[in-house]
């Protein structure tokens, strides 16, 4: 389990693949200046409920890692999740799609 760490003062726990790919596209968005909210839902174990915090190039933000490996990253779930990151309702932790399109019969 990774940790999003938002100005030192709101920690969110997050699975470290989603975690990967959430820094991606994050980075990439900050890197161009860009600032943008973030929004999650917390599981039923944590009482439920959706979060948001605003991100942006002026806001400390820290991506901690449970395991030390690199992970290798979809590219059509980074497009996707840039795709809400650049929406008015901003970056939405969406399930991952499949890396392979299947071919139709």
């Amino acid at each position: 389990m990774g940790k999003l760490t938002y100005r030192f003062i709101r920690t969110v726990e997050i699975e470290d693949r989603p975690l990967a790919h959430l820094r991606n596209v994050i980075h990439a968005k900050i890197r161009r200046g860009e600032s943008f909210a973030f929004s999650w839902e917390l599981p039923v174990d944590r009482g439920s409920g959706r979060n948001s915090i605003w991100l942006g190039p002026d806001i400390p933000v820290v991506f901690e890692f449970f395991d030390g490996r690199e992970i290798p990253l979809n590219p059509l779930w980074l497009r996707e999740l840039a795709r809400t990151a650049n929406s008015p309702t901003g970056l939405v932790l969406v399930p991952e799609p499949d890396s392979a399109p299947t071919p139709e019969r």
